[in-house]
């Protein structure tokens, strides 16, 4: 497993991040989700990320459980707040912020997070008060650095101008795959150029990078296609991106890899990326994708991959 720095925080992380969206604590069952935590560290993960709102608090009650017995300083913990949790209790003023992250951290059953990220922007919050009330919880040790999630560019360059005297980011959490590409062109420049680091979410385009959903077929069954949450992936089920995906296997074959693996680690030989966030169901799963973090893919068959999907991609 390769370790990197996340931004210019000094926190060094696995190229794999295990996720927790979908996932543990709703729609796994616990066992399973135990036997995926202990292949995430089996495999090197040492990255974890999860949010308050993932089951209303039950994902978060499910890692405290499952990670109570662990040396605390032996995994990185990442945890979000905006959206609602309550009628009343959302966003990132700094009542919520204090109120959220105790919360989090009873959950989680910790002192502290290593990385507590808004998992969007507030508009109604002034974000100096959104930065003063973060800041607050890094200096009173509840958090050991901070980030944020699909921001804007110009809302990225606003927060960093107020640091200091406030602490600065240092983490994004942008949606990026080869099948969506739109944070190349100003966030991840912009991070770069300001230490924040890339902990991308959906690097295999909900699945469909794995080459699972064929052109004209009927999803799988046991696929997230197939559930309540299949509206979150309707952007990437058009025959065009199926087709193009589909012929990704020529690549991966010659890339001796499979398809999944092909996609992660184009996207961890992006500039920027820090880590690639994976979610699991089975640890056999986890066990796949965490292997593409040490895959030495000649980058000729990379750009191929990204060639074949450039028309179709959605952005």
């Amino acid at each position: 497993m390769q370790y990197r720095q996340l931004g210019d925080s000094g926190i060094e992380v696995s190229a794999i991040c295990l996720g927790s969206w979908l996932t543990y604590g709703v729609e796994v069952d616990d066992s399973e989700g135990r036997a995926c935590i202990d292949a995430a560290f089996d495999s090197g993960i040492n990255f974890i990320d999860t949010a308050n709102i993932y089951g209303r608090g039950a994902a978060e009650s499910f890692l405290g459980d499952v990670l109570k017995d662990r040396v605390r300083d032996s995994y990185v913990l990442a945890t979000k707040l905006f959206f609602p949790m309550t009628e009343t209790d959302r966003g990132l003023s700094r009542a919520q912020v204090a109120k959220q992250i105790d919360a989090s951290l009873a959950r989680l059953r910790t002192d502290y997070v290593d990385l507590y990220q808004c998992h969007r922007y507030d508009p109604e919050t002034p974000l100096e008060e959104t930065m003063e009330a973060l800041s607050e919880v890094v200096r009173s040790g509840k958090a050991r650095a901070i980030g944020f999630s699909e921001w804007s560019p110009e809302q990225i360059e606003a927060a960093v101008a107020l640091a200091p005297p406030n602490i600065k980011f240092v983490s994004s959490q942008p949606q990026y795959s080869l099948l969506h590409r739109r944070p190349e062109a100003k966030v991840i420049p912009i991070c770069i150029a300001n230490g924040i680091g890339q902990i991308v979410w959906s690097p295999l385009a909900q699945g469909v990078l794995s080459g699972k959903y064929r052109p004209g077929a009927t999803p799988p069954a046991d696929s997230r296609a197939t559930t309540g949450d299949a509206h979150f992936m309707s952007n990437f089920l058009t025959d065009p991106i199926l087709e193009a995906v589909q012929s990704l296997s020529d690549v991966a074959a010659k890339a001796e890899c499979s398809m999944a693996q092909l996609a992660i680690a184009w996207v961890l030989a992006q500039p920027g990326i820090t880590s690639a966030i994976v979610g699991a169901s089975r640890p056999q799963q986890l066990r796949e994708t965490a292997a593409a973090a040490d895959l030495a893919i000649d980058p000729a068959l990379l750009a191929e991959a990204a060639a074949i999907l450039e028309g179709v991609r959605v952005s």
